[in-house]
């Protein structure tokens, strides 16, 4: 199920590559099965972010230009409070393995693909 919810931007973002940024709760294994569509991911270990708090990868990511890719309930809260950029997929599931989020992942590649090109939604849940 998807879910998509409006926040008010907080900029604009027209005409910039946004790259998905994988939140520290999240694999970096799946770095590799999402270079073929979101070329310009990284995980936050990537740009020494695995021990950051949530605010300094939000903005990294609103700096930076990308979207997070996260199992995080607080960035909810982030994107309600700041707006966005950065956009934010938050992915809705209990323990699951990097398997099953990597099918979630490429099964609404064209969702996402949606999701990070328009200008009116700051969150889109993955369940």
């Amino acid at each position: 199920m998807l879910e998509l919810r409006r926040r008010p931007r907080a900029s604009d973002t027209c005409g910039l590559n946004v790259k998905l940024l994988l939140d520290n709760n999240l694999s970096p294994f799946l770095l590799q099965s999402l270079k073929t569509d979101f070329p310009d991911s990284l995980h936050c270990a990537d740009v020494q972010l695995q021990r950051s708090d949530d605010l300094a990868i939000w903005n990294y990511a609103k700096e930076n230009h990308f979207a997070i890719v996260t199992k995080d309930s607080d960035f909810n809260a982030l994107v309600t409070l700041f707006g966005f950029p950065p956009h934010i997929v938050w992915i809705r599931r209990g323990n699951c393995s990097t398997k099953e989020i990597e099918r979630l992942l490429h099964g609404n590649t064209q969702v996402l693909h949606s999701f990070l090109e328009q200008s009116q939604d700051g969150l889109l849940i993955l369940r």
